[in-house]
């Protein structure tokens, strides 16, 4: 089975796709055959093959594999609202089983699959459901993003809390400049340093159009684990 990784937010928008793309790409530079997976995403248009939603399609295209969109994004919804709300409007609940499922068949093919989170980390996934309940289930550890924006320690120490509190190893994090403006960037990135209990895995700066290559040469803290 392969090694598994959960990429996982302080919010939305803090660029976990960025992050995930980045670090499949890092790892496949070490001869690692990797995979990535979405399974929950919310906001999507309609195809000839049915509703696609962006990010989880780039993760599709930089996997080691050719795969079904399917496998990659096994729940999907049309409106870009918060996940259990999108699946109730569906009709179409979030459920685990399928998920494990498809994440036991792509850990058979790859060293490595990186899985995408939705959102930041305590989301909604159903009435009964929510993300901390999924990763569990999954068995992976965490590896956090941190948008670097004003904010950005009380979501970040927030979300550590949250991750230990639900039982799950925080692997590491990385600081994610998405405020091209941010004042004090290495003064708050010492400070999350210093009240983070995991590794800082990589400091990217800000960048208009991120590069995937751009990205995985700032995940420098990967070369240590």
């Amino acid at each position: 089975m392969a090694q598994g990784l959960f990429i996982t937010g302080t919010d939305t928008g803090c660029g976990k796709t960025e992050i995930t793309l980045g670090l499949m790409h890092h790892l496949q530079q070490t001869g690692l055959t990797v995979l990535g997976m979405k399974p929950v995403a919310a906001g999507a248009e309609a195809s000839s093959v049915g509703l696609q939603n962006e990010d989880a399609r780039r993760i599709l295209r930089q996997g080691s594999l050719a795969l079904r969109y399917a496998q990659v994004n096994p729940f999907v919804y049309a409106p870009p609202i918060a996940p259990h709300l999108a699946a109730a409007a569906a009709g179409q609940p979030i459920q685990v089983g399928p998920i494990l499922d498809e994440y036991d068949r792509l850990s058979e093919l790859a060293d490595v699959v990186v899985v995408e989170g939705v959102g930041g980390w305590r989301v909604p996934l159903g009435p009964r459901l929510s993300l901390p309940d999924l990763v569990r289930a999954m068995d992976l550890s965490v590896i956090l993003v941190v948008g670097l924006k004003l904010g950005c320690l009380n979501h970040a120490l927030l979300t550590q809390e949250s991750i230990r509190h639900a039982g799950v190893e925080l692997r590491g994090w990385v600081a994610n400049q998405i405020d091209p403006e941010m004042q004090a960037r290495e003064e708050n990135i010492a400070t999350l340093s210093n009240w983070l209990d995991a590794p800082c895995l990589g400091k990217v700066p800000y960048l208009p159009r991120p590069e995937t290559a751009r990205v995985s040469e700032c995940l420098s803290g990967l070369q240590k684990k």
